[in-house]
């Protein structure tokens, strides 16, 4: 049985066009270019996020990447999916062929505790449209710790991001610290200064000049894995 993601919190519906995809060419797929059409499909279906060429080449046994790569071009030019060359696993299905949502950036990962290292791990995941913001840019990032536990955000969930600067008294957000670290914390306005305040009783709030925060998100969505 696959591990889906169960849906936490959401609160907004978006319908979501990706840029660029063609409309699905009827010509008929070879055996072998079907097959991995399927495989994309489920993998995404089952895991979240798309396969790499490695992980194709692996389950079809096929020795070559340059044959998977002429594969995954012949899909792409007949409309059935979309790739982006400069990211780890950016196979976007078509519309059509996609049941499960749309693909958005997997940045890497953000503590919900103390603050940790800001590091870019880009991939893609697998979102429903109605968690994912209306209008702007969106990403998702995963959480470790559990600062967070009283807004039901715990280890190793996603949360979806609309990507923003500007964020309200209270609201659940991903702040920058000195250009290098990044928490998940509730942030509030205190003159001078800003208080990133946790949702877990036991953790103490972080109270820091203004010019040393900066927001890079605000909480729409949290989904869930489990295995």
């Amino acid at each position: 049985m696959s591990a889906p993601f169960f849906l936490l919190d959401f609160h907004l519906s978006i319908t979501y066009d990706i840029q660029g995809v063609t409309k699905v060419n009827t010509m008929k797929l070879t055996r072998r270019q079907k097959e991995i059409l399927d495989f994309i499909k489920g993998f995404v279906e089952r895991n979240g996020y798309s396969p790499s060429m490695e992980e194709i080449a692996e389950h079809f046994h096929i020795a070559s990447l340059n044959a998977v790569f002429k594969h995954l071009q012949a899909l792409e030019a007949r409309g059935y999916l979309q790739r982006d060359a400069n990211r780890a696993r950016s196979i976007r299905l078509h519309e059509s062929e996609s049941r499960s949502g749309r693909m958005v950036p997997l940045l890497g990962y953000v503590a919900a505790g103390r603050p940790i290292e800001a590091v870019a791990t880009p991939e893609d995941l697998m979102i429903p449209e109605d968690l994912l913001p209306r209008g702007g840019d969106c990403y998702v990032l995963r959480v470790q710790g559990d600062s967070m536990i009283d807004e039901h955000i715990t280890d190793g969930d996603y949360v979806i991001l609309d990507s923003r600067e500007d964020a309200p008294d209270g609201a659940t957000v991903v702040a920058l610290i000195d250009e290098d670290q990044v928490t998940l914390k509730k942030v509030y306005r205190q003159g001078d200064q800003v208080r990133l305040q946790p949702a877990n009783p036991a953790l103490p709030p972080i109270l820091l000049d203004v010019g040393r925060v900066r927001v890079q998100g605000v909480v729409v969505g949290v989904m869930r894995k489990y295995r």
